[in-house]
């Protein structure tokens, strides 16, 4: 069995690996920049077989909400970036307006 929490929180891989960072894919010009590192789908004999159906439709239910929905957080309501560890590491609950466009 992969230890996927061995990759992806390696402080000599990721820079802040305990918070959330999209820099981390990002190079100096501001590019995308694929890492190694990232395994979001396993690796090896585990790595999921239906993982480009998966990324397609996590692309395209995305891009429905964005062209459907405005969204925003309540006034004076500050988002966290740091994550709640447990069984798995999940985002403090938070409450989020959508707005139809």
């Amino acid at each position: 069995m992969l230890n996927l929490a061995s990759v992806l929180f390696d402080k000599t891989e990721w820079e802040t690996p305990d918070t959330f960072n999209p820099g981390h894919f990002l190079d100096a010009e501001r590019k995308f920049v694929k890492k190694e590192a990232f395994l979001p789908f396993s690796a090896g004999k585990r790595v999921c077989p239906g993982e480009g159906l998966a990324r397609m439709e996590l692309f395209l239910f995305l891009v429905g909400l964005l062209q459907k929905f405005s969204f925003s957080v309540p006034d004076g309501v500050e988002l966290s970036t740091e994550a709640v560890t447990g069984t798995i590491r999940a985002p403090h609950p938070f409450k989020v307006y959508a707005k139809a466009r």
